[in-house]
């Protein structure tokens, strides 16, 4: 694979494309940010920058500085904030929209990689609802680090900019401090931008949707004659893949709602996530998802439902005996990306019929021993044991691993 040139722009040099803002107007709102006062950088990401082709020493401009904050625009940018609906917590939640988030602009890097620069905290729009549209510095530190370190783990993800905070009070359970996080994505369109269209029996915007993001994301399916169908179908297995890198981190989302999944597979919006410690399968890391309905054992099955809601969206556009022959392939998809990750994991150069029920097995395991989920993992890289050829060798190597980490989890054989 060849490297990339290396990211030179400045500031000035970035020329926006701004799609988007092609799309009729009940798409967006045009709307400029509310900057923060006396603003300073707290963080920046290099590899983030370098998907825009931005030069590194850039980010220390205080001209970024001031556009990070959302008190500055630069030449061609044309902010927006998003209308979309969405099912929250399995019900029908109507109109949402971007209430503390604006896209800056998109632009096209060296590679002809399409971004959105988006600013989250920059303040109220139409859909902020009765929220101040702020973001606070705890909630913003832990984004950026949690998407940053999936992008690290190759799980895909928003990306982090960059972070700026402010003396500004913003006022939740108590008074915290005000900041901005500039996100970047190929797109943030969600299942609930599809979804609030067919809500509102406007079948020719979820066409012009459709359309939008088949020219733009997929364009492999340009010219295909059922492309609607082949979208449909990889925005499924997509999800169902991002499920199986969800599950194998051990990385619970704990607001699943279908304005928070991405129609890119993306991971999108982190609010309060978390990652297993000791590892529990039912454990819900969202203290106000009484239910469970987002625990992490529930996770895949939460991941079809949200295709089942954005086919039924769509329902407009495709029969539905053929959107549901295309959800047929989530639980495939699924199982296929679940099992190689976890081989990867253990450290399984083969792959065998039993790896499923040794999988099953560890994790049966470490659940009755509430092992450390990611620490078990580390554990078998200081096993030792000789290279073996034949297959029953393999299942003999196998079986060797297994009891040994079962020892070292006090269980036994």
């Amino acid at each position: 694979m060849s490297l990339a040139p290396p990211a030179t722009r400045a500031l000035e040099d970035l020329r926006f494309t701004n799609g988007f803002t092609r799309l009729p107007a009940p798409f967006f709102e045009r709307h400029t940010p509310s900057g923060l006062p006396n603003p300073r950088l707290v963080a920046t990401s290099v590899e983030a920058a370098h998907l825009i082709d931005l030069a590194p020493n850039e980010l220390a401009r205080e001209e970024f500085v001031r556009i990070a904050s959302g008190n500055a625009l630069l030449r061609g940018m044309d902010p927006l904030a998003a209308r979309y609906g969405g099912h929250q917590f399995g019900q029908w939640a109507g109109q949402l929209g971007d209430g503390r988030a604006i896209v800056l602009g998109e632009l096209e890097n060296e590679r002809g990689e399409p971004w959105e620069i988006q600013l989250k905290g920059a303040g109220m729009t139409t859909f902020s609802r009765f929220a101040d549209g702020r973001a606070v510095l705890r909630s913003t530190i832990r984004e950026f680090l949690a998407s940053e370190a999936m992008d690290a783990l190759g799980i895909p993800s928003t990306r982090a900019l960059a972070m700026v905070a402010s003396d500004e009070p913003v006022y939740r359970e108590t008074v915290e401090t005000a900041a901005t996080l500039v996100r970047l994505a190929p797109s943030f369109v969600r299942f609930g931008s599809f979804e609030i269209f067919a809500a509102r029996n406007e079948p020719e915007h979820v066409r012009a949707l459709l359309a939008y993001t088949i020219e733009r994301f997929f364009p492999e399916l340009a010219h295909v004659t059922d492309r609607e169908a082949c979208f449909f179908g990889e925005v499924v297995r997509r999800t169902a893949r991002l499920m199986a890198q969800w599950q194998a981190v051990g990385f619970m989302h704990g607001v699943m709602n279908t304005d928070n999944f991405s129609i890119l597979g993306l991971t999108l919006d982190y609010g309060p996530y978390g990652f297993m410690d000791a590892y529990v399968p039912g454990h819900i890391c969202n203290h106000t998802d009484h239910l469970g309905r987002y625990a992490y054992d529930r996770q895949p099955s939460v991941g079809l439902w949200n295709c089942n809601a954005l086919a039924n969206a769509l329902t407009c556009v495709l029969e539905p005996s053929v959107l549901e022959a295309l959800l047929g392939d989530y639980v495939p998809a699924f199982r296929a990306e679940y099992h190689a990750q976890m081989r990867a994991k253990l450290g399984l150069a083969r792959t065998h019929e039993d790896d499923p029920a040794l999988v099953a097995d560890l994790l049966a395991e470490m659940a009755r021993a509430k092992a450390d989920f990611t620490r078990t993992f580390r554990m078998l890289a200081d096993l030792r044991t000789p290279k073996v050829n034949s297959r029953d060798g393999a299942a003999d190597l196998a079986r060797a691993h297994r009891e040994a980490l079962f020892l070292s989890l006090g269980g036994t054989t």
